[in-house]
């Protein structure tokens, strides 16, 4: 089986995101009032710092990756991966399923041609759905900066937690909330509102968050929505192992 670069909705990246957020609860200011200046910067010299080491302690382990993607409710399709970080600092992943066997094809040329259509157009809208839930995951630094820089920053206490959301993020529109666990000093998720190429066409992103024993953060699951045509795409990140 052959090693396939990914961007994998997970690890290192996920965790500059995480840094991000600390330096953001930690001043508790309005966005506004913080423009910029040497506490900014310092936070982002912090942001660059964990982000190298958070990448050399996830590149020890590989891990599992599952994901079920469902229309209607019903599965469709269920893939299993063997994911780790690879020498050039992308994810990689080597399927551990069997080679599918080829389908005998069932009804007249008319209804093969109907499920044909059908099937492609699944797989390109899951595949759209994909390109723009990479706009949001892993979180981009440079994004976050820019939203906190115009004021579309919003803090809330909620429990031990703080949320912090950002408006108008990648587009107009749109948000994204980070629950930060005050606590622990992690991100523990993420919840992403956007929409396709048009603003009635809604996606969601629900990510949650672990800890391995050694403090090594990672996101356990994914949950992407293409509401309007009912297409869930749900990864699982488990079983982490040290190389």
């Amino acid at each position: 089986m052959n090693l396939v670069p990914v961007r994998v909705f997970t690890r290192r990246a996920f965790c500059l995101a995480a840094v991000a957020a600390i330096g953001i609860a930690a001043s508790a200011l309005p966005a506004r009032a913080q423009g910029g200046g040497a506490d900014m910067q310092a936070r982002m010299m912090e942001l660059k710092e964990a982000m190298a080491k958070n990448k050399a302690a996830l590149a020890t382990y590989t891990w599992k990756e599952t994901v079920t993607i469902s229309l209607k409710g019903e599965v469709k399709k269920v893939q299993h991966y063997q994911v780790r970080e690879g020498s050039d600092g992308k994810s990689q992943k080597t399927s551990l399923d069997p080679a599918e066997a080829p389908q005998q094809p069932q009804g007249g040329r008319l209804r093969q041609r109907v499920v044909a259509k059908k099937k492609e157009e699944f797989e390109d809208y899951a595949e759209k759905m994909k390109t723009t839930a990479a706009m949001y995951v892993p979180p981009d630094k440079d994004l976050i900066q820019a939203a906190y820089a115009k004021g579309n920053v919003a803090f809330a206490p909620d429990g031990g937690n703080v949320k912090i959301t950002f408006t108008n993020y990648v587009k107009p529109g749109d948000s994204m909330t980070i629950l930060f666990d005050k606590a622990k000093k992690q991100i523990s998720s993420i919840a992403i509102k956007t929409y396709m190429d048009d603003p009635s066409v809604g996606l969601t992103l629900n990510v949650n968050f672990d800890a391995l024993p050694d403090g090594t953060s990672h996101v356990s699951s994914v949950t992407t929505d293409g509401q309007s045509k009912q297409l869930v795409v749900a990864t699982v990140n488990n079983d982490y192992q040290k190389l």
